[in-house]
């Protein structure tokens, strides 16, 4: 499916920290991503995040597929790594978004950094930037909804999500780079 992008116009943009007690050196976001099981996905935003896993593009690119409510409309996340080494990891999707109107589709960048504090900690950030799709600006205008309207659900709706998500990711990277994700189980 080719979807036309709307990069001149966004939806949303929000970032969130959070401290990571652990050497920089022993933190691996990409190695954590691509490994991360679904039941520690679900526990990194319950009740929102629904199921999590990775896969690979036809050409062999690393993706990461979560399954999301993002206020009320379900997220279908098809990201593709168009970088993934241990400190960043920028994920691209055309997420599916199934709302109470219908089914749409948007524009997601997802990045994940770390960048060291000191010998022992560092700081971990979560951002999301949603661009519309020309899809998505038809959708909107069939259903009545100025632009300025979505855009305003969809930052109130997104930031709200990346807020309660970013300092769990970043304590199961940290559970992760300390050997401890066998806590995955508990």
């Amino acid at each position: 499916m080719s979807d036309i992008i709307i990069t001149d116009r966004q939806l949303s943009s929000s970032a969130y920290s959070a401290v990571i007690n652990a050497p920089i050196e022993q933190v691996d976001i990409a190695d954590w991503l691509f490994n991360l099981p679904e039941a520690e996905y679900q526990r990194c935003c319950p009740p929102d995040h629904i199921s999590a896993g990775s896969t690979t593009t036809d050409d062999g690119r690393r993706m990461s597929i979560n399954v999301e409510m993002i206020g009320k409309t379900l997220m279908v996340q098809h990201y593709v790594a168009e970088i993934a080494t241990p400190s960043l990891c920028r994920m691209v999707s055309t997420s599916d978004a199934f709302t109470p109107n219908g089914r749409t589709r948007v524009q997601v960048i997802w990045t994940l950094s770390v960048k060291k504090i000191d010998e022992n900690t560092c700081e971990y950030t979560n951002s999301v930037v949603a661009h519309p799709t020309q899809a998505f600006l038809d959708f909107i205008a069939e259903h009545g909804t100025p632009f300025e309207q979505a855009a305003e659900a969809r930052q109130r709706d997104g930031g709200d999500h990346n807020g309660r998500e970013t300092p769990l990711f970043a304590a199961s990277i940290e559970r992760r780079a300390l050997g401890l994700a066998t806590a995955w189980a508990a």
